[in-house]
C-alpha cells in the first residue's frame, strides 16, 4: 500500500514551521528613557582686550637736539609694538627719544581678546637762530691808557712813593705791560705835576723828581723804562685851581698821557 503523498507533504511542512519558529529570537523590550529637566550649560569665559592705560610723550614739544621721554602702560596684551625704530617692548617702559623733526609714535597691542591702539606726537621746533651781536671795535691805545692807568699822588713838596701810591703803581704795571705787547711801537709819557705853592722853577723840578721815581718804581716792576718817557710841567697844567688842600692834593700827581709811536727795532 502506498503512503499517501499529501500527508507526507503536510509532515515536511509542520516540521518545518516548528524549526523556523524555534530558531526565531525573541526581540528585546527597550524601557524609555526619563525626561531631564533642561540643565544651563557654562558660558566660555570672555578674554579682555588689550588696554592702553597710557601712552604719551613729555613734553610735547622740545627745540632739535633736544630729548623727550616716552612712556606707556598696557594690558591684556601678548604682543606690543611701537613704531617709528622702537620695535617689540614690554607691557609698561620708557624710551627717551630725539628725532630731528615732529613725530607721530604710533603702539599697536594685540592680544586672545582683540587688539588696541594709541598715538603720541612730539612736536619738533627748529632752535632761534643766535641773536648776532654788534661788532664791537677794539679800544684804541689812547682809550686803554685812560680807562686802565692811573694817576698816583704825592705829599706835599715830596717825590718819595707812598703807600697808595706803591699800590697804584704796581697796578698799573700790569696795564702798561698788556699796553705795550698789544701796541709794540707806542710810548706813554710820564707827566709831573704839583700844586700852585712854590716858584715855577722849584716846581718844574719837583714835577721831574716825582714823574722819575714812578718811572724806577715801574721798571722794577718788570715795565720797559725805555718806554716811559719823563716830562715836568710844574704847576702849570693845573688839574684843579682852588686854593684849598683838597685842591692841592689832586694837583700833586704822575699823569700817564699817550706818547709818541717808536719805529720798530730791527732785527
Amino acid at each position: 500500500m502506498k503512503p499517501n503523498r499529501n500527508i507526507a507533504l503536510g509532515g515536511i511542512l509542520v516540521m518545518t514551521l516548528a524549526l523556523v519558529t524555534g530558531c526565531q529570537k525573541k526581540t528585546p523590550v527597550i524601557a524609555a528613557l526619563p525626561v531631564l529637566p533642561n540643565a544651563e550649560v557654562p558660558e566660555a569665559p570672555k578674554l579682555n582686550a588689550p588696554t592702553i592705560a597710557e601712552f604719551a610723550v613729555e613734553p610735547s614739544s622740545i627745540e632739535r637736539g633736544q630729548t623727550a621721554m616716552l612712556r606707556w602702560q598696557v594690558s591684556d596684551a601678548t604682543q606690543i609694538y611701537i613704531d617709528q625704530g622702537i620695535g617689540a617692548v614690554a607691557a609698561t617702559g620708557q624710551r627717551r627719544i630725539s628725532p630731528v623733526e615732529s613725530t607721530t609714535y604710533a603702539l599697536l597691542a594685540r592680544g586672545l581678546g582683540g587688539q588696541a591702539s594709541a598715538t603720541a606726537t612730539l612736536a619738533v621746533m627748529l632752535p632761534p637762530p643766535p641773536v648776532s651781536k654788534p661788532e664791537i671795535p677794539p679800544k684804541t691805545f689812547i682809550e686803554r691808557l685812560s680807562s686802565e692807568v692811573h694817576d698816583v699822588y704825592f705829599d706835599f713838596d715830596q717825590s718819595n712813593i707812598r703807600e697808595d701810591a706803591q699800590v697804584a703803581l704796581t697796578s698799573n704795571a700790569g696795564a702798561l705791560k698788556s699796553l705795550f705787547r698789544d701796541f709794540p711801537t707806542m710810548t706813554v709819557v710820564l707827566e709831573g705835576h704839583c700844586d700852585e705853592r712854590g716858584s715855577a722853577e722849584y716846581n718844574i723840578a719837583l714835577g721831574d723828581r716825582r714823574a722819575t721815581a714812578a718811572r724806577e718804581f715801574l721798571g722794577q716792576l718788570g715795565v720797559e723804562p725805555e718806554r716811559l718817557l719823563v716830562l715836568s710841567y710844574g704847576k702849570e697844567r693845573p688839574q684843579c685851581t682852588e686854593s684849598n688842600e683838597d685842591c692841592w692834593q689832586r694837583n700833586r700827581r704822575a699823569h700817564f698821557a699817550p706818547g709818541e709811536s717808536q719805529r720798530p727795532k730791527a732785527d
